[in-house]
């Protein structure tokens, strides 16, 4: 998987913004808060996502390319180094997972906005 299709999965989701808070290297997808952040000079590239702690770890202990997340609570993030080892597939579905886990976290108001976006 390359960055400009996670960029795209990311953008498809409803409320989901990017942009550069930190600097130019690294783009963030939040929905209200950050779900994923995208490392656009290593290679191979890699993301943080965001993910229950206990799968942290199981996933951790899986894939060699799923290693605590960098500069991040190394309990609720992981970095995935998006090296063609782990199927697309999954990395898409830990994509949904993070996005779905930073959403429920939003006050009601705020998923209510969301919910109503191009309606």
């Amino acid at each position: 998987m390359d960055l400009e299709t996670v960029r795209k999965y990311c953008l498809n989701k409803k409320g989901a913004t990017e942009s550069f808070p930190f600097d130019e290297d690294t783009l963030v997808f939040k929905v209200g808060k950050m779900f994923l952040l995208a490392d656009l000079v290593s290679i191979p590239a890699r993301i943080n996502l965001k993910c229950d702690p206990e799968i942290a770890v199981e996933l951790r202990e899986k894939f060699d390319s799923v290693i605590p997340g960098y500069h991040m609570s190394k309990k609720h993030w992981n970095t995935v180094i998006l090296d063609n080892s782990i199927p697309d597939e999954l990395i898409l579905k830990w994509i949904d997972d993070s996005y779905d886990l930073i959403f429920a976290s939003l006050s009601k108001k705020e998923k209510e906005r969301i919910n109503n976006l191009n309606e």
